[in-house]
């Protein structure tokens, strides 16, 4: 990787840091402000927001229907989302401290904090921790499978892809073979490093 590609990520992943930052800062202290895992609004807001609320019985009755007809097919994916789960996390645990890479923490990716909500009835809130379930998940398992590639094969494809995770842009180029096994080795060692660092 050319020194003015690493410079410009590097340059993308601060920024993104700073605005992340800042966001969250901007929505605290207008909104809410977390202390520890809760989320507290002030009282004039957790009171608006009791009043916008829809009952159970009046939600049912305004509810798309095809919402309804299809909702025990979206709820049924819960099934193979568990066992995606349950094997993605076995093998994280039993290889990766074989391959010595720092493991991804689960509560990163797993944020249920909509359920504290008081707009939202319980129907919504077992919606919201329904996809927040499922996109964590997929956030979970991409990194899982990110640090397994970077650690046998940290090699961009010839063809643009669309969905790459965040490794993929400091990858070898193809077709770059020359000191190869050093500078695998080289993305193997930081793997392991806490916190992950840039390799090559």
């Amino acid at each position: 990787m050319n020194e003015k590609i690493r410079q410009l990520l590097d340059q993308m992943s601060a920024l993104e840091n700073d605005l992340r930052r800042e966001l969250q800062a901007q929505e605290a202290s207008t909104l809410y402000q977390i202390k520890g895992k809760r989320v507290e609004f002030e009282a004039a807001v957790r009171q608006a927001h009791r009043k916008l609320k829809t009952n159970f019985f009046r939600w049912l009755v305004t509810y798309r229907p095809q919402n309804l007809i299809t909702g025990p097919i979206i709820y049924s994916m819960i099934v193979p989302m568990l066992v995606l789960d349950v094997c993605v996390s076995f093998y994280q645990a039993t290889c990766f401290p074989i391959y010595g890479i720092t493991k991804v923490r689960r509560g990163d990716y797993m944020v249920f904090d909509r359920q504290q909500l008081a707009y939202l009835n319980f129907i919504e809130k077992f919606h919201c921790t329904y996809c927040a379930y499922g996109n964590g998940l997929m956030a979970y398992v991409t990194e899982i499978v990110a640090r397994t590639e970077e650690y046998f094969c940290p090699i961009k494809h010839a063809r643009k892809m669309l969905g790459a995770h965040s490794r993929y842009a400091r990858f070898l180029e193809y077709g770059e073979a020359a000191d190869y096994a050093a500078k695998l080795e080289q993305f193997r060692v930081h793997l392991g490093d806490k916190p992950q660092q840039d390799p090559v």
